[in-house]
Parts: C-alpha cells; sequence; structure tokens
C-alpha cells in the first residue's frame, strides 16, 4: 500500500510541472481561452493541472513558507493519493430504490468504514504535517479543501451535467 502512494507520488511529481511547462498565463486569460485550452489537454493532463492548482492554491492560502514547501508538497501528494486510494473503495448505486435492505445496510455499513478509513488516514498525515508546518496551518489546509470540494460541487450541479441526483462519497 505504501508503495503504491509512493508510486503515485512519484507519478505526480513527475508530471507537476505541465502547466509551468506549457508556460500559459492563466491569470491573463480569458475564461474562453482557459476553457479551449483545458479542453485540448487529455484526461490525465487535465488531472494534474487540477491537482497543480490545488496544491498551489493550498500552499498559498496556508502561507508554507519557502523554505518548506517542497517538503510540504512531497507529503501533500502523498495523502491525496492516499484518500483517493480509499475513496475508490466505495462502489455508489444509483437506484437506492431497487436495494434490498440487506443490500441498502451492507452498503451503509461500508460507506461507514470507508468515512472512518478516511478519517484515519487524515489523522496520521495531521502528525505528518505538524512536522512540516504548524497545526494552525493544519487546521486551515483542511478547512481549505473542504472549501475547493464544496465549490467543485457547485460548479459540478451549475454545470451542464446537472441531469440527476449527484452522488457524493463518504
Amino acid at each position: 500500500m505504501k508503495k503504491t502512494v509512493s508510486i503515485l507520488a512519484t507519478l505526480f511529481f513527475a508530471f507537476q510541472t505541465f502547466a509551468q511547462d506549457q508556460k500559459y498565463d492563466w491569470k491573463n486569460m480569458k475564461p474562453e481561452q482557459r476553457k479551449q485550452t483545458i479542453q485540448k489537454m487529455n484526461p490525465q493532463q487535465r488531472m494534474l493541472l487540477l491537482q497543480q492548482f490545488r496544491e498551489n492554491m493550498v500552499v498559498s492560502e496556508i502561507a508554507v513558507p519557502k523554505d518548506d514547501q517542497e517538503q510540504f508538497k512531497t507529503l501533500y501528494a502523498e495523502y491525496q493519493a492516499k484518500q483517493n486510494e480509499i475513496k475508490k473503495k466505495f462502489k455508489t448505486s444509483e437506484s437506492y430504490e431497487n436495494m434490498s435492505d440487506e443490500e441498502a445496510t451492507n452498503q451503509l455499513n461500508q460507506s461507514f468504514e470507508i468515512g472512518q478509513q478516511l478519517l484515519d488516514n487524515r489523522k496520521i498525515y495531521a502528525e505528518k504535517f505538524m512536522k512540516v508546518i504548524k497545526p494552525q496551518q493544519v487546521l486551515q489546509m483542511y478547512q481549505t479543501e473542504g472549501k475547493l470540494r464544496n465549490k467543485m460541487l457547485d460548479r459540478k450541479q451549475d454545470g451542464p451535467r446537472n441531469s440527476g441526483p449527484q452522488s457524493r462519497r463518504p
């Protein structure tokens, strides 16, 4: 499991400079230009770009000292990879009304188990983060992640794909 996180972190850092290498001036681009540029990217490039934006936003929001940024980014990539690995274990169903009581109970229990694993992982990484940044910054980091998640969900619901109920992971 540790090896998987390490491999994912290595892959992430191998591609982390993708947006920088492309020399896009995201701040000065018009929204339509950004949209066109992103649409030209393959899914992996879009995912890496989103990860880089998220990482840069967190580093900026919590004011990670320059000397600690690389160590923080490495740890943050590991944390994100581990969280995503845990989330992938949860399989949602769109037809809850067609489930038997036993199936629904099993899925509910699975969501609790996955939620607990995510919480346990946050606790483990909070300890690791506090070796690099202050506890206040760790709190702020988790809060910033929540804000980003809510913002993305709001955008997703406002977008053209809002044709049915949104499935949320634990």
